[in-house]
């Protein structure tokens, strides 16, 4: 009788054991499940990591121009293949490997695997939580790294200063080489093909666009930083850093700050001429994120290129597709003191661009957009940009609060 219970007792205690490492078998085959679909729809830098209480998915959106659309469709990849049983469920989203933002869908939202959760379920933040120092280990697959893209960016000018003529238009086709070379680190080089000029014989001419190397960290608590040299926008050359800080207690707010140190630069004959690098400019910057309408506020106190100094209001409002605002600049150094205007960026079709294996990648850039400067001010304040994608449409892409907006409403 003894004998008999010991071998019931023996018998499902490895009964115990094998269901257990079946259920283990079985997450791991859904989440590697998960992880094929992912890289099956472009996405890169993709894997997945267990914990006690959280599983935590990792990957980069590099097939659809809107993050908002391909975070979604990350989303319901993970919803429909299986949530993780009684576990907390997160996404972190890469950019060029660098951690943005996680959505988290909690476990009590989580009843069972056949996934009664909704988009609505997941909460978004800068965030990544405390799981993600084992999370970043995780083997990936389909790496962008040394992967090549050629962006045709296009770029539209106009300005009236010709009383015979309403507005000069310069109109310019900029294909730029682009590729990822380690973690954060990026690699730049634009040629401009002038199509039509009406803006005179600095824009006449085939020539060198904006050729950086930029690198990006991440830091503690919160904080981005961006250090780029090379040839930049408004024929300047030399090092930019900028940084970015988002509280953790309230993610509606931002601070940003910008140093340059720079001179001129300009393509002639065929000939790269420089200048000294002696102009030093900066930025700070404050933002605040209105979530009921997704429009942003930014109030910025600046040192321009010809050393003036000024302060500038920006208002934006972000939709899916375009980013449109009014921006206005008070100058105590320009003779016309007051200066403002409109600015809008647009997004470019096609907007599903997958990358075939590591074939280089011809597509068009991911926003077209102006600042029009209704005051004609065009000495003082001026800046440049650092590279061809820098815009408020592409600054907000990964932006917690409008995430959370395009998952719910697309």
């Amino acid at each position: 009788m003894q004998e008999s219970l010991s071998q019931r007792i023996t018998g499902y205690c490895i009964l115990c054991f094998l269901f257990f490492l079946y259920s283990i078998d079985a997450m791991g085959q859904n989440a590697e499940s998960v992880v094929d679909a992912l890289v099956e729809l472009g996405f890169e830098n993709v894997g997945y990591s267990e914990v006690e209480d959280e599983r935590v998915y990792i990957m980069q959106n590099s097939a659809y121009k809107l993050n908002g659309v391909g975070i979604g469709k990350a989303v319901d990849v993970i919803q429909s293949q299986g949530m993780p049983d009684g576990k907390t469920c997160r996404i972190v989203v890469l950019d060029n490997n660098v951690p943005q933002i996680s959505l988290v869908c909690y476990s009590d939202s989580v009843t069972d695997s056949l996934n009664s959760v909704s988009r609505r379920d997941w909460e978004v933040s800068y965030e990544l939580g405390d799981s993600w120092e084992q999370a970043r280990k995780a083997e990936r697959k389909n790496s962008s790294l040394y992967k090549v893209d050629i962006v045709i960016y296009p770029e539209l000018r106009f300005q009236n200063l010709i009383i015979t003529q309403i507005y000069q238009v310069l109109f310019n086709l900029s294909p730029t080489v682009e590729v990822s070379l380690w973690k954060g680190m990026k690699l730049e080089g634009q040629v401009i093909f002038p199509i039509k000029n009406e803006y005179g014989r600095n824009y006449r001419q085939i020539r060198q666009g904006m050729i950086t190397l930029s690198q990006t960290i991440r830091l503690e608590d919160n904080v981005f930083l961006t250090g780029t040299i090379g040839t930049f926008g408004n024929f300047r050359w030399g090092g930019d850093f900028k940084v970015k800080f988002i509280p953790k207690k309230d993610e509606r707010f931002s601070l940003e700050g910008r140093l340059g140190l720079t001179g001129t630069s300009r393509f002639v004959n065929w000939r790269w001429k420089v200048s000294p690098l002696k102009v030093f400019t900066w930025s700070f910057a404050g933002n605040f994120y209105w979530p009921q309408y997704n429009t942003q506020f930014q109030l910025a106190f600046e040192k321009y290129l010809q050393g003036d100094k000024g302060v500038q209001f920006q208002m934006i409002r972000h939709f899916r597709h375009t980013s449109i605002g009014f921006w206005a600049m008070k100058n105590w150094d320009a003779s016309k003191s007051v200066n403002g205007g409109f600015l809008f960026q647009v997004a470019l079709p096609p907007y599903n661009q997958k990358r075939k294996g590591n074939i280089p990648r011809v597509k068009s850039g991911d926003y077209m957009g102006i600042r029009y400067n209704a005051g004609n001010e065009r000495k003082y304040g001026q800046t440049y940009k650092v590279t061809p994608w820098d815009n408020v449409a592409k600054d907000n892409s990964f932006n917690p609060i409008f995430i959370k907006s395009e998952l719910l409403n697309y």
